[in-house]
């Protein structure tokens, strides 16, 4: 059987339709000779998802994004394109996260392994934003910018209060302790000149008087050393058992008991001693003024005066009393 040339021709041209069209597809991310799933996500924001975006699941790239649709809603319909044998369940979640800095955004397929109800191609499944590390970085610098805004103001506020402060007399005033200050500091460097000069004439003097401070040192603990060796503890005790007598007669005393008790506390006793004091200032008076009576010489027989009492003087009276 012989094809003729419009045969050869038409087969040719049903071929190059059939590969412009899977061409045409597979540059939009279909491909006709391979058994894709197709899934539906809705999205307020894709937040710069591009058609031709990887699909993954736990970082494996199963798929890709086939087209993205404005609704007239304002929501965006993401189509997915996934080849994989994995289970993907109804409540999983799609996410779209950037995986770095440099490479745009991606779809991650978070599955539900708990649920059994698989998705069928062409369901829709539940959309999500996982932040990136460009959104986190905006996180964490916002509040940061916000406090150093407020520094920023503070720091201000501060330069002003200074510059209000410091006007001109106060600045001239400062000028002038700051001159004072050198001054003092340069009076200081000269006494200190001189007190090295000082030092340097006497630093023979200075030397034998650490060796006597030395030598005194020594003595001290030479006598340290003899007073820590002599029985302190037993001189104590002693005196501690001294000041316990002492203690216990004045407490005799005080309660009249014994001599010493009874003499300080017995009007009796203390009377008595008066009374014989006086009687016995008498008897001596007597004795001056009238020997004979008591020491009887007569040589020629003479006889002795009567007796005659003594008078009692002021001073004897003052001193009975």
């Amino acid at each position: 059987m012989k094809v003729t040339r419009e045969v050869k021709t038409a087969i040719l041209v049903i071929a190059s339709i059939l590969l412009f069209i899977w061409g045409y597809t597979f540059l939009k991310g279909k491909d006709l000779l391979n058994d894709y799933k197709n899934f539906y996500v809705n999205y307020d924001n894709v937040e710069g998802l591009g058609v031709s975006a990887p699909v993954t699941i736990n970082g494996l790239v199963v798929g890709r994004v086939v087209s993205i649709t404005l609704q007239n809603s304002g929501n965006l319909v993401v189509e997915l394109q996934v080849k994989t044998e994995f289970p993907i369940s109804k409540s999983s979640v799609v996410n779209i996260y950037e995986p770095g800095l440099i490479g745009g955004k991606q779809i991650q397929i978070v599955p539900n392994l708990a649920d059994t109800n698989l998705a069928e191609s062409g369901d829709t499944l539940q959309g999500g934003v996982k932040p990136g590390l460009t959104s986190l970085v905006g996180d964490r610098l916002t509040p940061l910018q916000e406090k150093v805004e407020k520094m920023v103001v503070s720091a201000d506020l501060l330069l002003t209060n200074i510059n209000t402060v410091f006007d001109d007399k106060t600045k001239q005033n400062i000028r002038s302790s700051v001159d004072n200050l050198n001054a003092t500091l340069a009076e200081f460097r000269t006494a200190s000149a001189n007190l090295n000069s000082i030092i340097a004439v006497n630093n023979t003097k200075i030397n034998n008087s650490m060796t006597n401070i030395e030598k005194a040192s020594a003595n001290f603990a030479v006598v340290s050393d003899t007073i820590a060796k002599a029985n302190i503890g037993k001189t104590i005790r002693s005196l501690e058992q001294a000041l316990a007598k002492v203690d216990n007669l004045m407490t005799e005393i005080e309660s009249g008991n014994g001599t010493l008790g009874k003499l300080a506390k017995d009007d009796a006793l203390y009377n008595n001693l008066a009374k014989s004091s006086r009687e016995l200032e008498l008897l001596l008076q007597d004795v001056r003024l009238n020997p004979t009576r008591y020491i009887n010489i007569s040589v020629f027989g003479k006889k002795n005066k009567p007796y005659t009492a003594p008078k009692v003087t002021n001073d004897t009276t003052n001193n009975s009393e």
